[in-house]
């Protein structure tokens, strides 16, 4: 008996040090937002170590977590229609909200899910529920893109997807097959999903074969350039939950197919040194001492070293492209923009990208609305169902929903 009380409370110990984990005093229920990150945690150890052990990739064991019990079939409900599609050859589950006379147009949302570029899915139960709430509540049609997802594919096929799975329902014939008011198409997503969102909002404003054009477009918590991961934001929540640092430099690498190794350049801005004379002109539109304002800059400095490594460039371009960092795209294309709505978190590493994409689209010209969260963390807003359920994640939804009722 003694003997199984002491493995009790060993294990009691083990398991509260392995959760704990020192968090601002601001930040959204603490003890949840740790139970949840211990979980993620977790499923990454064993991610790499069936990576390490040669028996699958690291991202498809977390995928497999994120997915299995999550993964919903297309099932109606009295308020919504829903259907899975294909849309020139992407995958997409599409809402439609049924209240209304079949001849009423309706408004529409392109919806581009997040995860890395290589997690999650529009099927599961986090976006099926999000994506459904919109329909209803908006009475609107709803269409959440399933594009492929690293290891599998690499930028630019899933790019490739979001635009072509975007610009196939943009066309005259298949708007009015769902119904849909050609004028109030909005474009959105979060996280990669919002990286996406503003490259192919970005694309969208660029081509002239798109006769009807998206009227806003909304991003939420938005990951838009892999330039500068020193930030103040990324500096600030580094050790913030549930976006660590690193792992968005992973992510960024799975995605754009970079050599794992280049972490290390990347965490200290070894790729964008004052020797690249190539990253020269996007280095400025992401220079953050002229983009966000004094208050969120606080004591920290920039991370620009004087000389780097070229290779990381080289081997990696795509962290030049603009379709795969809209934050760095000329102003002549932010100008042609829509109506934007950025979400942004304080306690997330993304925080500033997301800001500083508000501040040039501003200068551009562009009406934009920024919602930002004092107690939010990355990720928040898919957090505001069950099990999980966060205030602020019902929070954001909530007000992120309310934009588009009052601007769509």
């Amino acid at each position: 008996m003694k003997s199984t009380l002491c493995v009790v409370v060993f294990c009691s110990v083990l398991a509260a040090y392995y959760i704990y984990i020192p968090l601002p005093h601001t930040i959204s229920e603490p003890w949840k937002l740790m139970m949840l990150d211990a979980t993620f945690r977790g499923v990454q150890h064993l991610g790499n170590l069936a990576h390490s052990l040669g028996l699958s990739h690291h991202i498809k064991v977390l995928n497999f977590a994120v997915t299995f019990f999550g993964m919903l079939s297309p099932t109606s409900s009295e308020g919504v229609r829903v259907t899975d599609t294909v849309f020139d050859g992407v995958q997409v589950r599409v809402f439609e909200a049924t209240r209304g006379s079949n001849s009423e147009l309706k408004r529409s949302v392109v919806y581009i899910h997040g995860g890395g570029w290589s997690l999650g899915s529009a099927r599961i139960q986090s976006y099926d529920y999000l994506c459904r709430k919109m329909a209803e509540d908006l009475n609107a049609v709803v269409v959440s893109v399933d594009y492929r997802l690293a290891p599998e594919v690499h930028f630019p096929e899933q790019y490739n997807d979001a635009y072509l799975g975007t610009k196939h329902f943009l066309l005259p014939e298949v708007l009015a097959k769902y119904s849909v008011d050609p004028n109030r198409v909005a474009v959105s997503g979060d996280s990669a999903g919002g990286n996406l969102a503003a490259a192919v909002s970005q694309q969208l404003a660029l081509d002239s074969s798109v006769t009807n054009k998206p009227k806003l477009q909304s991003l939420i918590y938005p990951v838009l350039q892999a330039l500068d991961f020193n930030t103040p934001s990324y500096q600030q929540n580094r050790d913030v939950p549930i976006l660590y640092r690193p792992l968005m430099i992973k992510f960024w690498l799975e995605y754009l197919n970079g050599d794992p190794s280049f972490i290390h350049s990347l965490l200290v801005n070894n790729h964008t040194s004052l020797d690249l004379s190539q990253v020269a002109t996007s280095r400025e539109k992401v220079n953050w001492t002229l983009l966000l304002p004094s208050t969120l800059k606080k004591h920290y400095k920039p991370v620009v070293q004087a000389t780097g490594t070229p290779k990381v460039i080289q081997e990696v371009p795509a962290l030049l492209d603009v379709r795969a960092a809209p934050l760095i795209a000329d102003e002549d294309v932010l100008k042609l923009l829509p109506q934007t709505y950025v979400l942004t978190c304080e306690h997330d590493v993304l925080r500033d990208d997301g800001i500083m994409y508000a501040r040039r689209l501003e200068q551009a010209g562009i009406r934009v609305t920024h919602d930002h969260y004092e107690d939010g963390f990355h990720g928040c807003m898919i957090f505001g169902i069950w099990p999980t359920y966060f205030s602020v994640g019902i929070r954001t939804m909530h007000n992120y929903i309310k934009w588009l009722d009052q601007n769509l």
